[in-house]
């Protein structure tokens, strides 16, 4: 079944329909919840969070993106609500840790845990992005989120799209272009901390 097909049935409720659709995934979406968290378990529950976050708010999808690229920002916000979540238990295990009531300063734990904030940022950049993408031509839009969004090759995404190679270049140099005027006109009204956006490549 195409992914379209799936995805109206899904919709309507049918949860094998859905785990087909999402079972092409999840391999990249563990490895984008693993690069956040760099912890397993915590990857692993980021991932099934989105999994069912998605399946509740299905109906809401409304396919102005892939449902590759919708799903991919429910799992980097698991992920990062995940890393909130065990900062805060961190903090407040060495606050209610220090009873003893001595005067001295507490014995300070070094948290190597990710900083969320600059995962946020890094979400806000991506997010930037994705809507510069929304709002490109329908065939420059699929094109990109094919090749880009997705991480397919050149070869895949011309297959994807039932074109040729040289008509897949044609439209990522085309929509690279566009991206960049978009995104330069975007940041000009950013504050310089915003950090650059990587504009997709077309090689």
């Amino acid at each position: 079944m195409c992914e379209k097909t799936l995805l109206a049935a899904a919709k309507r409720g049918q949860s094998a329909a859905f785990d087909a659709l999402c079972q092409p995934y999840s391999r990249k979406l563990y490895q984008t919840t693993f690069r956040i968290t760099r912890n397993r378990e915590d990857a692993e529950d980021a991932l099934q969070d989105a999994f069912l976050s998605a399946f509740v708010h299905l109906k809401n999808f409304d396919e102005r993106s892939t449902f590759a690229t919708w799903l991919t920002r429910i799992a980097i916000n698991s992920a990062l609500m995940i890393l909130r979540k065990r900062r805060s238990s961190l903090e407040t295990a060495v606050v209610s840790g220090d009873d003893s009531g001595s005067e001295d300063a507490p014995f300070e734990i070094v948290d190597h845990a990710p900083n969320p904030e600059k995962h946020y940022a890094q979400f806000e950049r991506e997010r930037i992005l994705h809507k510069a993408i929304r709002t490109l031509r329908p065939k420059l839009r699929r094109t990109v989120e094919f090749q880009h969004l997705q991480e397919r090759s050149i070869r895949e995404t011309a297959k994807a799209m039932c074109i040729s190679v040289a008509a897949t270049k044609g439209r990522l140099f085309h929509a690279k272009a566009v991206l960049r005027k978009s995104l330069k006109m975007k940041l000009l009204r950013r504050p310089r901390t915003a950090g650059r956006l990587r504009v997709l490549s077309a090689a």
